[in-house]
Order: structure tokens, then sequence, then C-alpha cells
């Protein structure tokens, strides 16, 4: 009975609001507005063409290294669920994206 009350108190966050998951947002604005709690769920809304969502560790989030994801997302409508506290780090894999502001630290009460 508790896990069923979890998990109807989990809260379903779109990335980037109405703008989504693409180039020209403050995810780190947006991130900071917001309180994230283990089974949350991100979801992710871009054009498939030209973005792709890429859960990395916090050196390349920093870097904007894309070469070794923890996991990679490419629908242009993922949802990931927030499975533990603490930081979560997302970069867009297009080459560019991620040093022109495409990434957001997410961090899991």
């Amino acid at each position: 009975m508790v896990a069923l009350f979890e998990a109807s108190l989990a809260a379903v966050n779109n990335v980037g609001d109405s703008s989504g998951w693409s180039l020209g947002v403050d995810y780190a604005n947006w991130a900071s507005s917001k309180t994230f709690h283990v089974g949350d769920v991100l979801a992710f809304k871009y054009n498939p063409s030209m973005h792709s969502v890429l859960e990395v560790t916090q050196n390349a989030f920093n870097s904007c290294d894309t070469s070794s994801p923890i996991s990679a997302h490419k629908t242009g409508s993922d949802s990931i669920t927030l499975d533990k506290p603490g930081h979560h780090y997302f970069i867009c894999g297009t080459p560019g994206h991620c040093g022109g502001g495409q990434k957001v630290d997410v961090l899991v009460a």
C-alpha cells in the first residue's frame, strides 16, 4: 500500500517546460526552480534529427564529453525516471550543443 501511495506522488517534469530540450534554454534556471524526488520522471521532448539526451558523469557534464554516456536516448520523447538521490547529469549528444548550454544538472532529494 505504501509503494502505491509513493508512486502516485511522482511528478512528471517536462525538461525546459514549453521550450523542451533545445538550444537557447537556461536549464540551470529551470532545474533550480524545481524540487526533484526519487521516482519523479524527466520528460525530454525534442526533434530527434537535431538532438539527443545522454546521461553522463559529473566530469563528462563539466567537459561536455559525449564518448561514454551512462545511458543514451534518441527518440525525441524520452521519459527518464530518477531512481536515486543525488545529482543526475544530462547533455545533448549533438556536437556543440552541450557547449552551447544544452545540458542540465538535476539534484534529486
